[in-house]
């Protein structure tokens, strides 16, 4: 089970076993000490563990992770009545330090014990996402084949979110619980921190920007609890939030000074599989012109509004409606959507069939459009994206606008491919002589569809 720091596993895999394990271990998050000095910590943890699980005291403390996995292996024996042994490791990359052997060790345990015992469940459970995927789920080495079942768990979307909140009794609307998305997006770990006895601007207030305020150190705790070194991760985030459309490979290696290698692909491969990051081709864009996208949604708030704030402690309810916060929404809300296109799909009556989804830049005048769902029946939903208070007034100006973003498409599409204007907001259109330059109107209330 793997996923997002934060997104409920360990809650999740605590659920369902109801504690109820043979023997249950947590690996140390990273620091930097010296390789030595990691190793023996989680060493030492380790043999607490068994210890706490019955071991006898009498064994010694193992000095490397072969010692350690026969450890376990002899308190598996003492406790192996032929019922079930549940066994639970969680945040295992963790005590993968360097020059530790820990795969091979791991690998030794379970091709010489473990996948022998059919009474036997292991579960792994890590955040380092990309960890898991390389060396356990695509291991081509001893653990080639060896994971039967894997969980990547991801975050809620708007149903989920809502469904969670009123069960914690919090009672928002629905144009309330889309802005709590844009902030803590949909990470239970942070929706369970708001009060149903204060408004939204108020819990944010509470989370963000009161002292000693509970997320306010969460941006930095979030990274170094994922990167054994964090500081170039959250260097390559911070450039990320930048640009909406994001960064080509070269450009970040040249403005971080990164070498565009196995360095620089380590974290973004890290990213991407944690969900902070997406990469992807613009529309019209050769292949080789893949950019990487920040769009958690967590960072991208913080990093608006958290990061270097001033210190007021009643910052969001007092700027609610200032135009900072509004050009915020209007963004935020464009990652919402992209986070929800398979709603999105349903609504337009699409979900059978297939779609990928992209942005296009015109790179000779600017020109942006944030989501486009291309089809292969041969459709182009161009998606235009407000997040608003009130119906949104299409004018003469408007109604041009939309007409020309479609002809500066029209030359990089093919002859059968047609182009639908698509209009996804808050409350949708006010019907006029102008309105109909959209042929789909989609509401937030259609977000919330499953």
């Amino acid at each position: 089970i793997y996923g997002r720091r934060r997104v409920g596993k360990t809650y999740l895999i605590n659920y369902v076993f109801e504690e109820k394990f043979t023997f249950k271990h947590a690996g140390l998050s990273p620091d930097e000490d010296s390789d030595a000095e990691s190793l023996a910590k989680q060493l030492h943890h380790f043999y607490n563990s068994l210890t706490k699980y019955g071991m006898s005291e009498e064994e010694k403390e193992p000095k490397n992770w072969f010692d350690a996995f026969l450890l376990l292996e002899k308190l598996l024996e003492t406790k192996d009545k032929k019922e079930k042994l549940i066994v639970f490791i969680d945040e295992l990359p963790w005590m993968d330090t360097k020059k530790s052997d820990f795969i091979k060790a791991f690998e030794g345990f379970w091709n010489g014990y473990g996948c022998s015992k059919n009474n036997l469940l292991m579960i792994i459970c890590g955040s380092a996402t990309s960890w898991i995927e390389n060396n356990l789920i695509n291991n081509h080495g001893g653990l080639y084949g060896r994971v039967t079942y894997e969980i990547k768990l991801e975050p809620f979307n708007l149903h989920e979110v809502e469904t969670f909140l009123e069960s914690k009794n919090v009672h928002f609307s629905k144009y309330e619980i889309v802005e709590s998305y844009m902030i803590l997006g949909g990470i239970p770990y942070y929706l369970n921190y708001l009060d149903p006895k204060f408004s939204l601007s108020q819990n944010i207030d509470n989370l963000f920007f009161k002292k000693n305020a509970k997320l306010k150190l969460e941006f930095d705790r979030l990274f170094d609890s994922i990167f054994t070194y964090s500081t170039k991760a959250k260097e390559i985030v911070n450039f990320l939030f930048t640009k909406t459309l994001g960064y080509t490979k070269k450009e970040i290696s040249s403005k971080l000074k990164i070498s565009d290698g196995g360095t620089l692909s380590k974290y973004l491969n890290g990213l991407i599989a944690s969900d902070f990051v997406i990469k992807y081709v613009p529309f019209g864009f050769s292949k080789k012109e893949e950019y990487y996208k920040l769009v958690d949604p967590f960072c991208l708030f913080y990093l608006s509004f958290v990061s270097g704030n001033i210190d007021n402690e009643s910052y969001w309810t007092q700027n609610l409606i200032t135009p900072k916060l509004n050009i915020w929404r209007g963004f935020a809300f464009e990652n919402v959507c992209f986070n929800h296109v398979d709603q999105i799909k349903f609504k337009l009556g699409i979900s059978g069939v297939i779609t990928r989804t992209s942005a296009f830049y015109n790179k000779e005048d600017g020109y942006q459009i944030d989501l486009m769902i291309i089809r292969n029946d041969n459709v182009i939903n161009l998606c235009e994206l407000k997040f608003l208070s009130t119906p949104f007034k299409v004018d003469k100006d408007y109604f041009l606008k939309i007409n020309g973003r479609v002809n500066a498409l029209l030359p990089k599409i093919i002859k059968k491919q047609v182009i639908k204007n698509t209009f996804i907001s808050t409350y949708g259109l006010k019907k006029n002589e102008y309105s109909s330059v959209f042929q789909d109107s989609i509401l937030i209330d259609d977000l919330f569809i499953f």
